[in-house]
């Protein structure tokens, strides 16, 4: 099986590709334009297994059909994406041109090249801000309130549109919610992964708070304390990386009997930021300065899945839902980098 993987040197991609590299023997490609993405992240996947990496914009649309129709893929999982939610209130045009008109043109080439399953990673935001402090189902409304939910849930509308002119494609569309940790490599015992999140500028909670307590950061920003919480930070659902890696090979198989279909990828339990905080001073006996400052624009209050269908339908068991475990490895993998 021919497998091409879109923003492969990114975190969760790059995640994807050394499981499917691990535990398979599928061919894998690549493609990454590695504006996020890391040629290190692909130095370290190479020295697992052969794969091959092609260095591509995805708006370069006539090689990206070229590429497509030369290799003749059997799956396409497509990362490639812009995230930062509030980069993209400030520069929408940036999020829709990437994230939709890219992806538009993608899906379009891989079905003229019969390709047959297509993976997406979407996101949480395209539900928007949820009134009612409850797990959001695949069911609810979506609403996005900033460009980044709503550029992914017009490429969620596209691939459904899709599926009814060409019925020998098939999609998986992901909804992640807060995704962290880093590659669970050990080696005499001791916890040393070799992949993890690599972003800059970093803008995601965990690795800002390991950063804090590192001393790689003065101060960790708490971006308001007056939301509709417990404790007046913003509430979110955090899933480890290896995990949500996992759930996108399952969906190949998946794919074989079953139709295409949307998933949460979550662990249906929500940890304000205050908490996460606590949490790492306690994992790293470290302690450091936090600030309140205002509110981003775009951030809801409450974002926990119900991942009640992924664990019905796909079978999906995810092995490292524990909020230690995932901090833990952020904090390693940021200890060595």
């Amino acid at each position: 099986m021919k497998i091409l993987i879109t923003g492969g040197a990114g975190y969760i991609g790059s995640h994807v590709a050394k499981q499917l590299l691990e535990t398979t023997d599928y061919q894998i490609t690549i493609l990454d334009n590695l504006s996020t993405g890391s040629i290190k992240t692909i130095k370290t996947l190479q020295t697992i297994k052969t794969f091959d990496f092609i260095e591509l914009d995805l708006k370069e649309f006539d090689k990206v059909k070229e590429i497509l129709e030369k290799n003749r893929f059997d799956v396409i999982i497509h990362f490639a994406a812009f995230s930062i939610v509030s980069e993209s209130m400030q520069n929408p045009f940036k999020y829709y041109f990437n994230n939709t008109v890219n992806t538009t043109n993608l899906i379009k080439c891989a079905v003229k090249a019969d390709v047959k399953k297509f993976i997406f990673s979407s996101t949480a935001a395209v539900y928007g801000d949820v009134q009612q402090n409850s797990n959001i189902r695949e069911d609810f409304p979506t609403n996005p309130i900033n460009p980044y939910g709503m550029s992914k849930l017009m490429s969620e509308k596209i691939l459904q549109d899709t599926t009814k002119i060409s019925k020998n494609f098939k999609y998986i569309i992901f909804r992640y919610f807060n995704v962290a940790g880093a590659d669970m490599f050990y080696k005499n015992d001791l916890l040393i992964p070799r992949i993890g999140e690599r972003h800059e500028p970093e803008t995601h909670l965990i690795p800002l708070v390991v950063k804090t307590a590192l001393k790689k950061r003065e101060v960790l920003n708490i971006y308001g304390d007056d939301f509709d919480t417990f404790d007046g930070s913003c509430i979110r659902d955090y899933i480890h990386v290896e995990d949500l890696a996992n759930a996108h090979i399952e969906a190949i198989t998946y794919l074989d009997k079953n139709e295409s279909d949307i998933f949460n990828l979550g662990y249906a339990k929500g940890y304000s930021v205050k908490e996460i905080v606590n949490s790492i001073k306690n994992i790293t006996n470290c302690d450091f300065k936090t600030q309140i400052i205002e509110r981003r624009g775009g951030d809801p209050a409450f974002l926990v899945s119900d991942n009640g269908k992924i664990l019905d339908k796909m079978k999906w068991k995810p092995k490292f839902n524990n909020l230690e475990l995932i901090c833990k490895s952020a904090y390693e993998w940021e200890k060595n980098i």
